[in-house]
């Protein structure tokens, strides 16, 4: 019986919104670019500023301007997802955008480590993209069965970026010193070693600002119905590349609405409570109630900021999500920031120094081509990993086995990878690399398994901004604590000819994750079928100030009206 009442709706389930998620990614990339880049260089430019003659303290340092971005960010995080709950999703995201470009024209100029630190902090504090992102990403997808693929783009275009980032970065970085015959030794070039990445990732980052004012649409429940002049501007641009390009449009002759077949945001592609007004003109020739429940939602919209209902927000799933989700960034970040010391330490092993199984020192005395090569296959590896092995793997045994698969598995990892320097001369880039497939491998399903979560675990969409600020602000707190504590360690292991104290404490802090994910749960989510099913267990309160469950009805009756038909609706019109 349960398989009939679940059959009716199924014609009504929209289709991806592929052209919005194409804009998103496009103002996504640009923050990976960037972040990524200056990994290959960031010990070279803590050397270059001479702050301390032993080359053991560097990774401290290191760490610190890793640290400092997250540290900002952490404190500006749930702020900047309740704004985002005010003012809108866009204008948040393009502001970390914007916060991203001036915080790297900052960091190229930096001439000191002081300098560089504060503008780290300043993109920090300007970035609140993590949650919001992930919050825009949950609104466009209405349907559990879109999840797998949308949760895949964000990191696809992760990984796409950290291809691109630690390409410029390790390849940039010095031009006096790499290019002499391009760069005059004497020039700004050499005064700023590390502006030319910079400068590059801006004007990547400009453009992305650029796109988001133009094409990207507003998906929070309230704000996605006003006027949007950027977005407008967007249309016409495309109308008149348009009508250049192609002179007869029939749908657009016919409709008399030429901006509505070239948009970027046609309504085919929307799911429902994704509509602009552009596209509420059509609405009239369905039964016109939607117009006048969306003005009497917004009426009632102050209701659903009371604080019960941001108490409801946090239950227990979700805090056990908001937990696990930290203490997967903190460890995964001490990977990253740690990887390019490692690979950057001098290779030389005293013979006196090992003491096996745990006493040894030593590295792979790479330089930063060598390093952002090792950092870009790693971003390729990952866009491969992302496309074709999480959405198959989450699909057989869902989010939740998923992730506790990899949480129980992690550890290993981080024991292994100090043991690397111990490999004969012809194995050690090979197990660099293996290294480094296995840990994107994991990364790249564990994020978006977590995200999926906790998505499903918030009470209600209109949560969700407050929720994944929250999380960003955990992770990020996380990812500041991580690399500098990680600095330390490796600091203190080096001194001590214990190089893999640092990797082994990351061990023991992917055990608690793993203690942590057989707790959760993905039962009674607020996608979840069956719980979507039971009305008697929705209050009053929560279907009044549900949009997407008043646009999913709407969506479920008009396959019903007699205008499901476009050729029907061209001649109504």
């Amino acid at each position: 019986m349960s398989g009939a009442q679940h059959s009716g709706p199924r014609p009504a389930t929209p289709k991806f919104p592929v052209k919005q998620m194409t804009i998103l990614a496009m103002c996504r990339i640009c923050e990976p670019i960037a972040f990524m880049s200056i990994f290959p260089y960031a010990y070279f430019m803590i050397k270059d500023f001479n702050i301390t003659e032993d080359e053991a303290k560097i990774p401290v340092y290191a760490g610190m301007v890793t640290s400092a971005f997250a540290f900002a960010e952490f404190s500006s995080g749930v702020p900047w997802g309740r704004l985002s709950d005010r003012i809108g999703r866009k204008p948040v995201l393009l502001t970390g955008l914007a916060g991203t470009a001036l915080s790297m024209l900052v960091f190229g100029f930096a001439p000191s480590l002081p300098v560089a630190l504060l503008a780290r902090a300043l993109g920090g504090l300007l970035n609140g993209n993590i949650g919001v992102l992930q919050t825009t990403v949950a609104e466009m997808v209405t349907v559990k069965e879109h999840q797998p693929r949308a949760y895949t783009i964000m990191p696809f275009v992760w990984c796409l970026g950290s291809i691109l980032g630690p390409m410029l970065g390790g390849a940039l970085a010095r031009p006096v010193m790499n290019y002499p015959a391009l760069f005059a030794p004497g020039s700004i070039w050499e005064r700023f070693p590390y502006l030319l990445p910079n400068l590059v990732c801006t004007f990547i980052v400009s453009i992305g600002v650029v796109v988001g004012i133009l094409f990207l649409e507003e998906t929070h429940a309230e704000k996605k119905y006003r006027r949007d002049p950027g977005l407008e501007a967007g249309k016409w641009i495309l109308q008149k590349i348009s009508s250049c390009k192609k002179s007869k449009k029939s749908g657009c002759e016919k409709d008399g609405h030429p901006c509505e077949v070239v948009s970027l945001l046609g309504e085919d592609e929307q799911p429902p409570g994704y509509r602009t007004s552009e596209g509420s003109p059509q609405l009239p020739s369905t039964p016109s109630p939607e117009p006048e429940e969306i003005l009497d939602l917004n009426d009632c919209r102050p209701v659903s900021r009371s604080k019960p209902a941001v108490t409801k927000a946090f239950t227990r799933q979700v805090v056990l999500n908001i937990v696990g989700y930290g203490i997967l960034a903190y460890h995964t970040i001490t990977f990253d920031s740690m990887l390019p010391t490692f690979l950057s330490n001098p290779k030389d092993i005293p013979v006196d120094s090992v003491s096996l199984p745990f006493k040894f020192v030593g590295g792979y005395g790479l330089n930063t081509r060598e390093i952002g090569v090792i950092l870009s296959v790693q971003g390729l590896y990952s866009m491969i990993a992302t496309v074709f092995i999480f959405p198959i793997v989450v699909r057989r045994i869902g989010a939740l086995g998923l992730f506790r698969l990899l949480a129980l598995s992690y550890p290993a990892l981080y024991v292994v990878t100090p043991y690397l320097v111990l490999l004969p001369d012809t194995l050690r880039m090979v197990g660099v690399y293996i290294i480094v497939i296995w840990k994107c491998t994991f990364a790249t399903m564990a994020y978006p398994s977590l995200a999926i979560l906790l998505t499903n675990s918030a009470p209600s969409l209109l949560m969700l901004g407050t929720i994944n600020g929250v999380a960003a602000s955990t992770a990020s707190l996380c990812r500041a604590i991580g690399p500098t504590v990680s600095g330390f360690l490796f600091t203190a292991g080096l001194s001590t000819g214990y190089s893999g104290l640092a990797w082994w404490c990351s061990a023991i802090i992917c055990v608690g994750g793993a203690i942590l994910s057989l707790s959760m749960s993905d039962k009674g989510g607020r996608m979840d079928p069956d719980e979507k099913s039971e009305e008697p267990e929705l209050g009053f309160e929560d279907h009044v100030l549900d949009h997407n469950a008043l646009d999913s009805a709407i969506a479920a009756a008009e396959p019903r009206t007699t205008y499901q038909d476009d050729e029907e609706i061209d001649n109504l019109i």
